[in-house]
């Protein structure tokens, strides 16, 4: 099929190389303008600009497709299907109109579950058991539209949003293949009005540690943050993200350290600080991290609640 690619972060380069790989003509890719990033700020092609730059594709990255003009360069184009993954724009109307057989969006959700902005992090912080990809036609709702095709994935009781993310972006990338394949005798499936439930952008204000919480929302919190934004407490007057954990036995003030291992008691059972990370610094697991930055059990940490 002659297909238009659109979307930007790390997470739709493996849907790009897969359409690609499968032989499908890409007619263009549409992303997120460059950035400022890095010590100089200078701008910064996003992941997907770099990569499509690196396949010989034609790029494109509009600030907003609301102008006549930026419709009808899209409508030139006359595509077969429009595959859209984390793009970062909301397409209006003519735009959806404009592939012959609509647009197509990779959601990493099972919809109608975690519509919206960050479906991945909410997952693992509202301790759900599965999640999964969805092929759904585009309409003008938020994640709205029938789904075509979906596959599912077991939470697992240590996964991060980093993991989730890479294992979501490869499924995706084998799904929407399939889903292709299959266009003419996929029935699109409307999305039930019940369980509807809305993924809302982390705010940074979520990240702060509190240890009066019970366990379970502690180590939920902590690795449906990893990476970023990064749960974070303060250790030793330092503030320091926790980047994995895990749940195990334990209780003691919300806070305290109790062993030379990093399990923290909260309101209720205590987590195990797996993977920490001080500001400026790498990422460290737990005793590299304790050899240069002694934890003594006993220790009562800020934010415990009282």
């Amino acid at each position: 099929m002659r297909v238009v690619f659109m979307g930007t972060p790390e997470f739709s380069v493996p849907v790009l190389d897969a359409l690609v790989e499968a032989g499908h003509e890409v007619a263009c890719v549409y992303c997120q303008p460059p950035r400022p990033a890095g010590r100089g700020k200078k701008d910064r092609p996003s992941p997907v600009q770099a990569r499509a730059t690196a396949l010989g594709l034609e790029v494109r990255h509009p600030v907003s497709l609301k102008p006549a003009e930026a419709q009808a360069e899209f409508a030139a184009l006359k595509a077969d299907v429009a595959v859209v993954v984390a793009y970062g724009l909301i397409l209006p109307q003519p735009v959806l109109d404009a592939p012959r057989r609509g647009c197509l969006n990779i959601h990493a959700s099972l919809l109608p579950r975690w519509r919206g902005a960050a479906p991945i992090h909410r997952a693992i912080m509202a301790g759900d058991t599965e999640t999964g990809i969805c092929i759904m036609q585009m309409e003008a709702g938020l994640d709205t539209g029938p789904v075509l095709l979906r596959a599912t994935t077991p939470l697992g009781a240590e996964d991060t949003t980093a993991a989730l993310h890479d294992r979501l972006s490869a499924l995706g990338a084998q799904l929407i293949v399939t889903a292709l394949e299959r266009l003419d005798s996929l029935e699109p499936q409307p999305q039930p009005e019940a369980g509807v439930t809305y993924a809302a952008k982390i705010d940074k204000a979520e990240a702060r540690i509190d240890w009066s919480r019970p366990a379970e929302q502690v180590d939920r919190q902590i690795r449906g943050l990893s990476p970023f934004p990064g749960a974070w407490c303060e250790i030793g007057g330092e503030r320091v993200k926790l980047l994995a954990s895990r749940l195990t036995h334990g209780q003691g003030r919300p806070g305290e350290v109790l062993d030379a291992a990093l399990t923290m008691a909260c309101g209720t059972g205590a987590v195990q600080l797996t993977r920490l990370q001080r500001a400026g610094k790498g990422a460290q697991d737990a005793d590299t991290f304790l050899r240069g930055h002694p934890v003594a059990p006993g220790t009562l940490l800020p934010g415990g609640g009282g």
